[in-house]
């Protein structure tokens, strides 16, 4: 691997401007004898000091010994290391139809320009992915329990489309199963991490088994749009310490190189390379120039790519809430389970993180 995502000549120009949304859709890699990994962290790099004391660096942490990750937004050059991207700050747009035009333009824009040859969707049903499924002729597919949320409310919305959907329907024998080959990928043995990464896993799977080696996903939109409730409540909420929701949408989109990192390294472990056309450079762009009544306006959340989503969704889609895939899926209340069988109840100290980590002993 030289240099992932962009074109050389992009990250070449980027690099010399400092322009941190250069109109990619990520990168990381060698170029011109400089380590360099984009301001969102959208493609892990990983590096260790090698034996002649020249770093040694790859995409894949198993190909290191004592991998460390590269920061997001940094270059490494024979003089160190060092930032060069960090993320804009603009002036918030003050009219409410241009904000709602500016993120539906961006969003259509990124969203019909992935290729759909070996692709499919990740398929919950929330506004996120259904702007994926509206536009891109892929199969849609949907992981969890037989009576989870995310099953059902993935099945109504493909009902509303008019989309088939695939179910991967999810076992406690298949989240034994993946659980060591997530943590081998990842790295990351926390309840959290493991169960965010087990319906993706299972999801790409599935995925790849059926022949597809892309999988459109719609990561991003959360941190981007206002859709957390910590966001939502900045003022009050002891998450995040900004006090207005812009500040605590950037403080979250923040986030988004450790998320990235362990979601892209588990897809690729189960065969499939990511796509999110949600994390382009014009839609990081258009999110970032949204005041707080745009991201958050009174209950609803992710306001301005809700307005931007009437013109492809139904409204019974646009205006759905979700939930978040480890739960809308199950997936966490039946890691807990597991876990209590197993001996590890409640009352031990993140007794989940120790279940995990019994299965990779």
């Amino acid at each position: 691997m030289s240099l992932q995502g962009a074109s050389r000549a992009a990250v070449a120009a980027a690099l010399e401007s400092g322009d941190p949304l250069p109109g990619t859709a990520g990168f990381a890699g060698e170029i011109d004898g400089r380590l360099v990994r984009d301001v969102l962290g959208r493609y892990p790099l990983f590096v260790e000091d090698g034996d002649d004391g020249v770093p040694d660096w790859s995409g894949d942490p198993s190909d290191l010994v004592a991998p460390v990750s590269f920061p997001a937004g940094h270059v490494r050059t024979e003089a160190g290391t060092r930032q060069v991207f960090s993320l804009p700050d603009p002036t918030p747009i003050d009219d409410d139809e241009r904000a709602v035009a500016t993120v539906r333009d961006a969003v259509e824009t990124s969203v019909d320009a992935v290729e759909t040859d070996g692709l499919a969707i990740a398929f919950s049903g929330g506004v996120d992915s259904a702007l994926l499924a509206a536009r891109l002729d892929a199969p849609l597919y949907v992981a969890g329990f037989p009576d989870s949320h995310d099953v059902e409310a993935a099945r109504s919305a493909a009902d509303l489309l008019d989309r088939d959907l695939r179910v991967v329907e999810l076992t406690h024998d298949a989240i034994e199963r993946a659980v060591p080959e997530i943590v081998a990928a990842t790295g990351r043995t926390n309840a959290m991490a493991v169960q965010i990464a087990l319906p993706l896993f299972l999801t790409a799977e599935r995925v790849a088994a059926d022949g597809f080696d892309r999988l459109a996903v719609g990561q991003g939109a959360d941190e981007l749009f206002g859709g957390y409730a910590k966001v939502a409540k900045a003022a009050e909420d002891p998450r995040v310490e900004a006090e207005t929701v812009r500040g605590a949408q950037r403080e979250v989109v923040a986030t988004l190189p450790d998320q990235l990192e362990r979601d892209v390294l588990a897809l690729r472990a189960a065969g499939v390379e990511p796509v999110a056309p949600l994390l382009h450079d014009r839609v990081v762009e258009a999110a970032l120039r949204l005041d707080d009544h745009h991201l958050v306006d009174g209950e609803t959340r992710k306001w301005a790519l809700r307005q931007a989503a009437a013109d492809s969704l139904p409204e019974a889609i646009a205006t759905r809430d979700k939930k978040a895939a480890q739960y809308g899926s199950l997936a966490a209340r039946e890691l807990d389970r597991l876990a209590r069988q197993a001996g590890y109840k409640r009352r031990m100290d993140d007794h989940v993180t120790q279940y995990v980590e019994s299965l990779i002993e």
